[in-house]
């Protein structure tokens, strides 16, 4: 009896071990890693969550998804740029609501994990200076949350994480100096300062703009230093425009000059800077003073710029160039470069250290997992990769590990 007392004991203990191993790996807590699947070439390998996100509260349509940032807390922020709404995703506002659905939703958005919103503010209006142009968002690990449009009068702005305003970056132009012609020595006003990135190990914003980055302190707003393509001096950056070339079928030719339009730049854990030139299918890499380290190509036989090119302003026309966003992975090493081609519309997986395409996922179309006009893309601590789409895909989607 007692034999048979102590065995149902050790039992309960087993299976109470056991519940905690059940629970700790369904919630992702105490969790040791596990191996994500590759394929033949050795890429990672994604399946996308067709549920994430839920709709969007409050009747709020979503509209063109121009930039994604993950904070430290997993959450994910997104801009929902409702500058293009058409007018039966905004009619329900009318006054009467000429339809059931929908209405003009807040401009920034921060998700939990589950896809709940848990923060939600901006837009025309909401602070008098706000951009008209939305392309980034970025919250940092302190508490801020920072964006940014693309429009002349547009600057960099910090918020609250719940959309109280802080601290405005400036460096606007006057009217008459928005009509200037190029200059890439001129560092006390910018005409674009939507396309940007927050240091916080040294307090400072990577701004890419024209044909060179700047960087500025991110407390006083006051320059630091810039540079060109392959590292080049601000001083020797040409201000005549890139020409374009007749595609044939071959990738764009050598420039040394960094070639418009610059579309992001990322800093990995090992300081490497990476600079995404739409327009010449190329990513460079530097030093954070700027010494230039290397440079690759992403599917570098795709049209990159000039005649039979098209943009958001003209969707009769096919867009070219094929960096347009960039996300690196965040196991220790940084091993993969995650890269959003809009042209394609797929995401490109790189071998960091070599830059070698390892394959991809994606392919132009709406059904989920299918990728239309692709333009944010951003990784979160557990594997999983975020994708927003503008023109008129207008989403965000969500892609997990597949897991051997």
């Amino acid at each position: 009896m007692r034999t048979r007392k102590r065995l149902i004991a050790m039992s309960a203990v087993i299976l109470g071990m056991l519940g905690v191993v059940a629970l700790t790996t369904s919630t992702g807590q105490m969790q040791g890693p596990r191996n994500q699947a590759v394929d033949a070439q050795g890429a990672p390998m994604y399946k996308v969550d067709p549920f994430w996100p839920p709709p969007l509260p409050n009747r709020w349509s979503m509209q063109q998804v121009t930039g994604i940032g993950v904070d430290h807390m997993d959450h994910i922020w997104f801009v929902n740029r409702g500058a293009v709404a058409e007018g039966d995703e905004i009619g329900g506002g009318d006054n009467p609501p000429r339809i059931d659905c929908c209405v003009r939703g807040p401009e920034i958005i921060e998700l939990d994990q589950a896809g709940k919103v848990i923060n939600a503010w901006g837009g025309p209006g909401y602070h008098p200076q706000w951009p008209t142009a939305m392309q980034t968002v970025i919250a940092d690990t302190k508490g801020f949350v920072w964006i940014a449009g693309t429009a002349a009068q547009d600057s960099i702005m910090k918020f609250t994480r719940d959309g109280k305003f802080v601290w405005d970056f400036g460096h606007r132009p006057t009217p008459e100096q928005a009509k200037m012609p190029e200059n890439n020595q001129e560092t006390s006003w910018l005409t674009n300062k939507g396309r940007f990135q927050i240091d916080e190990v040294a307090n400072e914003i990577y701004i890419i703009q024209q044909k060179r980055v700047l960087i500025y302190d991110a407390t006083t707003g006051a320059y630091k230093r810039g540079w060109g393509g392959h590292g080049m001096p601000l001083s020797e950056i040409s201000n005549d425009p890139i020409p374009p070339y007749k595609w044939t079928g071959a990738p764009p030719p050598p420039e040394k000059n960094f070639v418009p339009d610059l579309h992001f730049v990322e800093i990995a854990k090992d300081r490497q800077v990476y600079i995404g030139e739409r327009g010449q299918n190329r990513i460079q890499v530097f030093t954070t003073e700027g010494k230039f380290i290397k440079e690759f190509s992403v599917a570098p036989n795709t049209p990159g710029r000039g005649e039979g090119c098209g943009g958001l302003a003209n969707t009769k026309m096919p867009p070219c160039g094929t960096t347009y966003k960039l996300a690196i992975s965040r196991d220790p090493q940084q091993r993969y470069l995650y890269v959003a081609d809009g042209t394609n519309n797929k995401v490109w997986i790189l071998e960091r250290e070599s830059g070698k395409t390892l394959g991809s996922f994606g392919g132009n179309g709406r059904y989920a997992g299918q990728l239309h006009w692709i333009n944010a893309i951003a990784m979160d601590s557990r594997g999983n990769i975020y994708t927003g789409e503008v023109e008129q895909a207008k989403r965000i989607q969500k892609f997990a590990p597949v897991l051997r």
